[in-house]
């Protein structure tokens, strides 16, 4: 029985017809009478109106449609009138009218018997299961109903009961497990396929939903899982197969371990699936990557498995071979232009990336063994599709194994190299790519010790008949050069820009942009050594870019540009001479012909402007009115957001390039990246003229401050704008500074601007390596400002943002403590957690270096403010956990070295910490420890000298370790050295035996690394020298040699290197050794340095 009159249903009849209509007027104006006299007018009419004609209306396409429109309009967001919260319509409704709704829903979900139907209303039901569960509103009767469903006679019931299940896990997740337990297993046991797939379906949905520790007692069900799939593959339903291997790639990703006891036979099936021609390539691929999840998400199963590797990496090779079908010769593809064809749903590719991920996953250990088992025989192969594959392989794994093959680069470039002569060319454009990829990832070693092999064998690969080639080989060199050494590079520039330079004469376009692009790496990478090709290549590019060029040429220009611009960076402004002037003219012409969005040069121009102006410096001034507006409109560009309400809008989006999905409650939004990613660019740029202006920059500062960074530090759609808007804070605030002076009323407005934002952004920022970046931002941005620079209310609510991020922190630590737990033994930490611990030590650091700067700007007006965090540091130092020992260390370091003697006021937080860091096993620890010794003495005064010379013995037991010179422990040995000569030069009242610890501390130099000790050590001994102190006169010999030690190791300089050689002299003297018979003993360069400074 309906609840609204007849006439209703029949305007609302009336309304779905209109929607439907083939007639864009009539459909037009259906939606606006729809928003306009409905969804605003009357939602709860509308929404129970859908609900009736789903149960009602005799068209099954009526009733079909009417979900779809419930759905849409019942997740639509409302404003509510009495707040700024936002709500879903179905939610602003009264509550006996959103029960209403429920129940008649139900009903309908029961009662339907078309399947398309009855998936549409399921669908419904879905969505307002979402919103109550969003909202802890519990809806008992839908739990009922589908339970039931899923039992029901008809296959239709069981399935849809699964498909809400797998949309809206929540409702299930806090039933009895047994009761769960029971309905899956019915459901992985069903006669139809359909619903033993939704039921694959819905238990990976709901093993998302649920917390780690939850999932453990459903592990039981995985053989029931497994053996769907066998049936499914004899059939020879691709579709269905891909269907239940994506189920279990979702599995795969949250609960890998569920597979551990059944994972070889998964992998044994997966296995033949991937090796099954007659299935579909897309079930193949969707195997391939069920086990390369199983490396990304558990390295360890996927290693101890005895057929795993082995399989996998032949598998990967094989699916490399499938490749230029039906065009063996490469006519089709030596003729495309088109070098960005789509093709990553081929099976070379996908063999290509999983080797990528398998490598970078599991090792050079596991990987290589089985793929150069493979490779050799390939690489000798007559089919060209087995060398090809062999060498793209060595691309794939090259980063993921690089520690292991960078001892083999020699039997590598054996099977590499030769393929640059290949007769095939598709094998010589997958030699280049070998190459170049081998250049990035073992960068500095392929350039010292290779070049001899790469160069002279790549660069006449330039002269190959097929265009392709050519530019393929251009792109390797620009991977190659771009991490050489001009020294490298210099002997090889004739041949190599010759060989270039005849590439710009090709009528392939293609070929001519790769051209420009490497030899405007070369130019980068050569630096000075390019002058004296300048006068040859300068007038080329000059010619390209005077030139009305039509519209595909306008990439062309561009690469010019950046070519241009390059290379005046590297040779710079007197080399260029009048040609910077015009070259900065004619980019601001081009910059005034560029009228269409489209149009390659507007990316390309920002770039070019920039280098220009760190080759002009302040030269560049007068072109700043030119270059800055455009640059200001993309900083300033507001996120372009669109939420999405359903499926054609979401197709939409994913359809166009540059376009990020977010889901969010049962929706997507979708955020234009692109727009995003220029304006990043843009603010990187502003930083360069900061940066190489300062005070010139001035005039342009209040307003980017305002309108671009400091709102970019809050950008919170594009982690990328608010790092580089960070970056930039301190160098916008440095331009204000040098243009007014520190005590500016310009610069004080600023700062006050500044600073309340970044420290709102301590708060606010939700990415725990962004916000390393804020830290980075503010102690820059203080620093610039200097001393006083905080007022109390600043330091109070820097001290809010630390205490909730050391908060946060302290639960992510517990987090993994108790994920940590729940391992099996022996299980390696996944690489996400790695990742995490890292974020968190860089956050931690940069945490410590703000906190540094504030005590040295503020001193001890700021010890209130800190001491509120104390109990963090009495955490952190008892802590197993080196990082955190070795932070609340650092931090004692700075009470002791800005506050003086108020540093006594904490002695009970210091004094331990500091005795039992001298102690720790961790070198960075000890180090700490030992210099905060050193600095109590130095700036603590009267109060600190007992505890000092207490510590005298403790930081002799430093230096004494039998490791105390090793690479890791030298610093902590250095600092040991210098506390020693500290406590003995400011505090030494209370050091009872004082020239016993002298004879014993000569002993502890020489320090030859840590640069900020060694003017201690030195300065303490030439102390002793003047005094003719028995202790250096006694070992004369020995001090000299530390001396001299020192001088080549250049921990000395300046003054401090001329008092230090003075003394030395003098030693010499009052000693009565023999300085040339000493230095006899020491190594040649130690003996030259030692002698100019010695005269």
């Amino acid at each position: 029985m309906s609840m609204l009159p007849a006439e209703v249903h029949a305007a609302l009849t009336q309304l779905l017809q209109g929607l439907v209509s083939a007639d864009n007027n009539v459909r037009t104006q259906a939606e606006e009478q729809l928003n306009n006299e409905w969804v605003v007018a009357r939602p709860d009419v509308l929404l129970m109106g859908l609900v009736e004609q789903i149960q009602g209306a005799e068209d099954p396409m009526t009733r079909s449609f009417a979900a779809v429109l419930f759905r849409r309009i019942a997740s639509k967001t409302k404003k509510i009138a009495a707040s700024d919260e936002m709500k879903e319509l179905f939610l602003t409704l009264e509550q006996p009218q959103q029960a209403a709704i429920m129940q008649r829903l139900l009903q309908c979900l029961t009662n339907e018997s078309l399947p398309n139907v009855r998936n549409k209303t399921g669908d419904a039901v879905a969505e307002i299961a979402r919103q109550c569960s969003d909202e802890g509103k519990p809806w008992p009767e839908l739990l009922g109903v589908l339970f039931q469903a899923s039992q029901s006679g008809d296959a239709g019931q069981r399935e849809n009961a699964f498909r809400i299940f797998a949309t809206t896990p929540d409702i299930i997740e806090k039933q009895h497990a047994d009761t769960v337990l029971s309905a899956f297993s019915k459901g992985f046991k069903d006669d139809d396929v359909t619903v033993r797939l939704s039921a694959m379906e819905a238990i990976a949905s709901f093993f998302r939903s649920i917390e780690p520790k939850g999932r453990k007692k459903y592990y039981t069900l995985i053989p029931e899982i497994l053996n769907i799939l066998p049936p499914i593959k004899e059939s020879g339903d691709t579709e269905q197969l891909t269907k239940a291997l994506i189920a279990l790639i979702d599995l795969a990703e949250s609960a890998p371990r569920m597979f551990k006891h059944l994972f070889h036979n998964l992998v044994t099936f997966s296995i033949t699936v991937i090796q099954d021609k007659e299935l579909g390539d897309q079930a193949r691929q969707n195997a391939l990557e069920l086990m390369a999840t199983f490396a990304d998400y558990d390295r360890d199963m996927c290693r101890k498995d005895p057929s795993y590797t082995t399989e996998m990496v032949t598998q990967c090779l094989s699916l490399m071979t499938d490749i230029g079908v039906d065009d063996d010769d490469a006519a089709e593809w030596n003729a495309s232009d088109d070098l960005d064809i789509e093709e990553s749903d081929l099976n070379h590719v996908a063999g290509e990336q999983c080797m990528d991920r398998l490598a970078n996953k599991l090792g050079g250990q596991t990987i290589l063994p089985p793929t150069f088992n493979w490779l050799p025989r390939m690489m000798t192969s007559s089919a060209w599709r087995d060398r090809h594959a062999a060498l793209m392989a060595i691309s794939a794994i090259s980063e993921g194994c690089q520690e292991l093959m960078v001892g083999e680069l020699d039997k590598v470039l054996d099977l590499v190299v030769p393929a640059l002569r290949d007769p095939h060319p598709r094998v010589r454009w997958a030699g280049c790519n070998a190459l170049g990829q081998m250049s990035t990832d073992f960068a500095g070693t392929m350039q010292e010790k290779y070049h001899q092999i790469v160069l002279p064998n790549i660069i006449p690969v330039l002269q190959s008949p097929e265009p392709r080639v050519q530019a393929h080989a251009a792109a390797a060199l620009v991977n190659f050069c771009e991490e050489a050494e001009k020294t490298i590079l210099e002997p090889y520039l004739d041949d190599l820009l010759s060989h270039l330079l005849q590439l710009l004469q090709s009528p392939k376009r293609f070929v001519q942009e790769q051209a420009l692009s490497t030899i405007a790496t070369v130019a980068d990478s050569a630096e000075t050594a390019f002058s004296k090709y300048y006068d040859t290549l300068m007038p080329l590019l000059f010619n390209v870019l005077k030139e009305e060029q039509s519209k595909e040429y306008r990439l062309l220009r561009a690469k010019a540009m950046e070519c241009a611009t390059l290379i005046g960076l590297a040779v710079g402004k007197d080399k260029m001479g009048a040609d910077a002037i015009a070259l900065v003219q004619i980019l601001g012409t081009i910059q005034q012909s560029i009228m269409e969005a489209d149009d390659p040069q507007a990316s390309y121009l920002p770039h070019c402007w920039g280098r220009m102006c760190r080759v002009l410096g302040h030269d560049f001034i007068p072109y700043l009115p030119g270059v800055m507006p455009p640059l200001l409109t993309i900083a300033s560009a507001k996120a372009d957001i669109q939420l999405l309400e359903d499926e054609e809008q979401v197709a939409q989006i994913e359809s166009e390039e540059g376009w990020e999905l977010v889901p969010i409650k049962g929706k997507f939004i979708g955020i234009k990246t692109a727009t995003l990613d220029e304006k990043h660019m843009a603010i990187e740029l502003i930083s360069i003229y900061a940066e190489v202006l300062e005070g010139l920059f001035e005039p342009y500062v209040a307003e980017i401050m305002e309108k671009v960074t400091l709102p970019g530090l809050a950008f919170f759609f594009h982690d990328p704008v608010r790092v580089a808007s960070a970056k930039s804070v301190p160098l916008l605030l440095n331009s204000c500074k040098k243009a007014h002076g520190e005590q500016s009323t310009q610069l004080v407005d600023l700062w006050g601007r500044s600073v309340e934002k970044i420290i709102e952004v301590l708060t606010a920022e939700p990415s725990v390596d962004t916000l390393a970046e804020m830290y980075q931002c503010f102690y820059e941005s203080v620093e610039v400002i200097g001393k006083n620079s905080l007022s109390a209310s600043h330091m109070a609510a820097f001290i809010d943002a630390a205490k909730s991020a050391l908060e946060d922190y302290q639960k992510r630590v517990a987090a993994r403590i108790e994920d940590r737990a729940e391992q099996e033994p022996g299980e390696e930490e996944s690489e996400d957690t790695l990742f995490a611990i890292e974020d968190d030590q860089t956050l931690l650091s940069d945490m410590n270096k703000a906190f540094h700067t504030i005590f040295k700007n503020q001193g001890a007006s700021f010890l209130p403010h800190w001491e509120r965090l104390l109990n963090f540091y009495d955490a952190f130092i008892a802590n197993e956990d080196p990082t955190q020992r070795q932070w609340a260390l650092c931090i004692m370091d700075d009470v002791l070295e800005f506050c003086g003697p108020q540093s006594w006021t904490y002695s009970s937080h210091i004094i331990q910490p500091l005795i039992a860091g001298m102690r720790d096993d961790v070198p960075a620890n000890r180090q700490a420890a030992a210099y905060g010794v050193g600095i109590a003495a130095h700036k603590g005064g009267e109060a600190w000298s007992e505890f000092v010379a207490a510590s005298i013995p403790t930081l002799f037991s430093v230096t004494q370790r039998p490791d105390a010179r090793e690479d890791d422990h030298v610093f902590a040995t250095e600092n040991a050295c210098a506390s020693i000569a500290k406590i003995l030069h400011y505090n030494a009242s209370k050091v009872a035996n004082v020239q016993d610890v002298l004879n014993h501390w000569i002993d502890t130099l020489p320090v030859v690394n840590d640069e900020e000790a060694a003017p201690y050590a030195y300065l303490f001994a030439v102390q002793l020298v003047d005094q003719q102190n028995p202790a250096v006169l006694a070992q004369a010999a020995k001090l000299f040699i530390f001396i001299a030690q020192a001088l080549e190791a250049e921990t000395l300089q300046g003054a401090t290197a001329e008092r230090v050689v003075a003394a030395a002299k003098q030693l010499v003297t009052a000693a009565g050794i023999d300085a040339h018979q000493i230095l006899a003993t020491l190594s040649p360069e130690t003996q030259h340095t030692v002698r100019a400074y010695f005269g």
